[in-house]
């Protein structure tokens, strides 16, 4: 029988080894793991490739798995904002590596990594500081730049709900990288507020097939301070 309900945070995560290319979704603040982030630090895994649309907000999340120590290199789209202090001082401290990958672009080397496409032409970049040391390639007269699939070892992803062959469905904008990741990575670990009963999600809302899922565990919805509930961000 397929199972792929984690009984912990700790359970699913066991397997994340030194040195791994971990895939973290999450745009801005919504979709954003962060029950597995803190499980990965927890967990103790170092030198570590991070791939996120930014670099961490304030102490929190991803912020804090950075100011663990265990990052060796961040690839993301938007690694300063007004509050990514952490990674600020990292980086010009010489302590984290970064690539910088326009957003569009990051997106697409996960997908091409989950559809088995060895590199692709994109035009994005061309005569910037990003496209040096890459191919360039003139097609009917327009100028693209030569890309590489982002791999990963593992992907970390919250979705809604999930049922126990790893079927995900999302939350509005809480979607946003997890179906590409989940694709791109040898192994995935999915946070959900809800465990369905096969069947009862409706097949045409699976975004994330269960095929690219390995482990799925369920979290909590946090208590707001007016009493109620926050859904997935």
């Amino acid at each position: 029988m397929i199972n792929k309900i984690a009984a912990s945070i700790a359970e699913a995560l066991a397997n994340v080894r030194d040195g791994s290319t971990v895939l973290i979704g999450g745009f801005g603040t919504s979709g954003i793991p962060g029950e597995l982030i803190d499980g990965l630090i927890a967990q103790g895994a170092k030198d570590l490739t991070v791939v996120n649309n930014n670099a961490g907000n304030a102490d929190h999340g991803l912020a804090a798995l950075l100011k663990s120590g265990r990052v060796r290199k961040i690839i993301c789209s938007f690694p300063r904002q007004v509050d990514s202090h952490v990674f600020d001082e990292l980086y010009r401290s010489g302590r984290i590596e970064l690539e910088l990958v326009p957003q569009g672009n990051l997106a697409e080397r996960m997908r091409a990594a989950g559809a088995g496409i060895g590199a692709f032409f994109c035009p994005t970049a061309y005569g910037t500081d990003l496209a040096k040391g890459k191919e360039t390639r003139e097609i009917d007269g327009r100028h693209y730049v030569l890309e590489y699939p982002i791999h990963g070892d593992v992907a970390l992803i919250k979705a809604e709900a999930g049922d126990r062959w790893g079927n995900l469905v999302y939350r509005k904008a809480a979607r946003n990288f997890g179906p590409v990741m989940a694709a791109a990575a040898k192994h995935t670990v999915a946070s959900v507020y809800e465990i369905r009963e096969l069947g009862e999600l409706d097949p045409e809302a699976v975004v994330t097939p269960g095929i690219y899922v390995g482990k799925i565990v369920k979290i909590p919805r946090v208590a707001t301070q007016a009493g109620g509930f926050r859904k997935a961000a």
